[in-house]
């Protein structure tokens, strides 16, 4: 099995939170200040200099206290290393979820597109809600493996002919010109149904039954006639339509894409035990990178290659398309998804910075990757 993750640039890796706990919490170092004391100056002021001497050695103290602070900070987030340990967990789940049983071909199918790499950021943001919440990741790790199982049935359906008619995913001849585009149907729909399964038969036993229902229910939301389904309808409508605007093209790209980053969100702070404002706050942080990741999709698609992106580069232009660059421009696109990534970095202003830093980096990684 490949544990390959194409985690391209990686940029802004430490937390936010820290810098600014820093630069609020830091005063400058204080100078060591000496006052020679005279021995013929009377009691009375020796006693005020003293005083003065007395504060200043405490002062001295903290200035000594603060630069050690200083010169030996807390370490940063490692970033990559977070992201391709968790791919890595995510990885042998999934593989473990989808042995190879009969029928053989449908099996062989669908591990075709699910094992075949990525960067698996939904799960990942699955299991960091979670234990942002104060889970783990074993609450949350059959939902992560659900997520990626319908965003993998997602990209299948994508790449046929009667949707996007691409035959390059990931580096790799989509699953319909290997498979045929019967099977490749199939497999989408397998993994469609198989990931509800999953969720219900698979999360541990310390997960009250009423999260999981809840979380099952919010699932099925995010991907069907009011979520990802209906942002593809409208966005294959769009296809050569002038007179979609930037409300169409926002409410495709909620729904088309940001739903199911929603839906990773917000299932691992229901599995892991979130309050529903703790549970809205994530949503709304989902929703800001959710909108985020196409855009950044948006722009790449025209300024990248296909060997790049690791897929057909140009297609929404070539397909006439609506897109952020063809309504704003790539610069107007950019200060936007830039609007964006701060937006959702607030709403998690209040959370533990420590267990916030995957959250605010993979903010991050969306607002500035390079494929």
């Amino acid at each position: 099995m490949s544990c390959s993750v194409y985690l391209g640039c990686w940029v802004h890796t430490s937390s936010v939170f820290f810098a600014r706990s820093r630069s609020k919490s830091l005063t400058p170092p204080l100078k060591t200040l000496s006052f020679p004391i005279n021995s013929s100056i009377p009691n009375r002021r020796r006693r005020g200099i003293a005083t003065v001497s007395a504060v200043l050695t405490r002062e001295d103290k903290e200035s000594s206290s603060l630069d050690e602070e200083e010169s030996n900070p807390k370490p940063t987030f490692d970033f990559k290393s977070y992201m391709v340990q968790k791919a890595i967990s995510v990885n042998q789940a999934l593989d473990a979820s989808v042995p190879l049983k009969e029928p053989a071909k449908i099996h062989e199918s669908m591990r075709y597109s699910l094992l075949a790499g990525g960067k698996r950021v939904r799960p990942v943001l699955c299991l960091a809600a979670c234990e942002l919440v104060g889970g783990n990741e074993s609450m949350a790790m059959p939902a992560a493996c659900a997520v990626e199982m319908i965003h993998t049935m997602s990209l299948i359906h994508d790449d046929l002919p009667c949707m996007d008619n691409d035959d390059l995913r990931r580096g790799k001849p989509t699953n319909h010109i290997v498979y045929g585009e019967s099977v490749a149907v199939l497999a989408g729909d397998a993994l469609l149904a198989f990931a509800f399964e999953h969720i219900a038969v698979a999360t541990p036993r310390n997960v009250h039954p009423s999260r999981i229902v809840r979380a099952i229910g919010e699932l099925a939301k995010v991907i069907g006639g009011e979520g990802l389904v209906a942002g593809q309808v409208v966005d294959i409508s769009s296809e050569g339509n002038s007179e979609v605007g930037l409300k169409e093209l926002e409410f495709i790209h909620i729904h088309k894409t940001a739903k199911l980053l929603e839906g990773s969100v917000v299932l691992g702070a229901i599995l892991g035990g979130g309050s529903d404002d703790e549970v809205e706050r994530l949503r709304r942080y989902a929703r800001d990178i959710g909108l985020l990741f196409q855009v950044v999709d948006d722009i790449l698609d025209v300024t990248k290659s296909s060997q790049e992106l690791g897929k057909t580069a140009g297609k929404d232009l070539v397909a006439d398309k609506v897109t952020y660059p063809k309504l704003m421009g790539i610069e107007k696109s950019r200060e936007f998804a830039e609007k964006l990534n701060e937006e959702a970095k607030e709403q998690l202003v209040g959370f533990d910075p420590v267990k916030a830093a995957p959250l605010i980096a993979l903010a991050n990684y969306i607002a500035y990757r390079q494929n």
